[in-house]
């Protein structure tokens, strides 16, 4: 069954805006359908020109690009509420492929009503484009973070950001969070070797920072494990959900 955005569970959590009921009937008007997808499913591809644009409703996926040589470039780590496609909507073409790291139902939107959707409404137009800006800020954060710190702030960043996730969220009890990823994938993330990111990790649970086993990650102390990634714990922004 398709769930109606007036019913869609993501809005009952804070993090995300509130919609007016204009708002809201404009995205239903705009959703297709929906999708679901097994792990390890493609669900976009780099250089495709899909037709179709998703909102993640359920389950966690991977943006990556794969180079010549095979190795891949993990880009970003998608959560529910994340809108997925917007590039090839721009550009005519996917830059990256994205691909399902777990059980994944999607919310389905036509690119073909794309741009009527954007023209329609003023309010949605702006919250597309605030996403954009977010994901251009982060983008940054992660370069600063590949190309300057070493590889234990490097890895408590990215432990960090994606725990502040899943806590606005509500995926957070007791100071643990469901982590489907791989290590390859943190070390695909930060550019560092499987090996490099296995001593990490280790080094952090010496500390009694981190625990990551069993596809669960705890943190016991999140202001101290920012302080080893020189991150300034600061509220996750409250945001639009397409």
């Amino acid at each position: 069954m398709v769930t109606d955005c007036k019913s869609c569970p993501l809005r009952k959590n804070s993090i995300f805006q509130e919609m007016t009921a204009d708002e809201l009937e404009k995205t239903r008007r705009f959703k297709s359908g929906e999708l679901a997808v097994d792990p390890g499913t493609p669900i976009l591809m780099e250089g495709s020109n899909a037709p179709q644009l998703y909102t993640a409703l359920r389950g966690m996926g991977l943006r990556y690009k794969t180079l010549a040589d095979g190795s891949r470039q993990v880009i970003n780590f998608i959560f529910p509420g994340d809108f997925i496609g917007l590039q090839a909507s721009m550009l005519g073409e996917m830059g990256h492929s994205v691909e399902a790291t777990t059980h994944m139902t999607l919310c389905v939107f036509d690119r073909s009503d794309f741009f009527d959707f954007f023209r329609n409404s003023t309010a949605r137009a702006f919250d597309i484009t605030w996403l954009a800006a977010t994901e251009e800020h982060f983008l940054g954060d992660t370069l600063t973070t590949v190309g300057q710190r070493d590889a234990l702030s490097a890895v408590s960043w990215a432990l960090v950001r994606i725990f502040q996730r899943a806590d606005a969220l509500g995926l957070v009890q007791n100071g643990m969070m469901p982590l489907p990823f791989k290590q390859q994938d943190i070390a695909d993330a930060l550019g560092l070797s499987l090996v490099h990111t296995n001593k990490t990790l280790a080094r952090l649970r010496e500390r009694q920072l981190v625990v990551w086993a069993d596809g669960q990650l705890k943190i016991h102390d999140l202001a101290e494990l920012a302080g080893v990634a020189d991150l300034e714990l600061e509220p996750v922004k409250v945001r639009p959900l397409i």
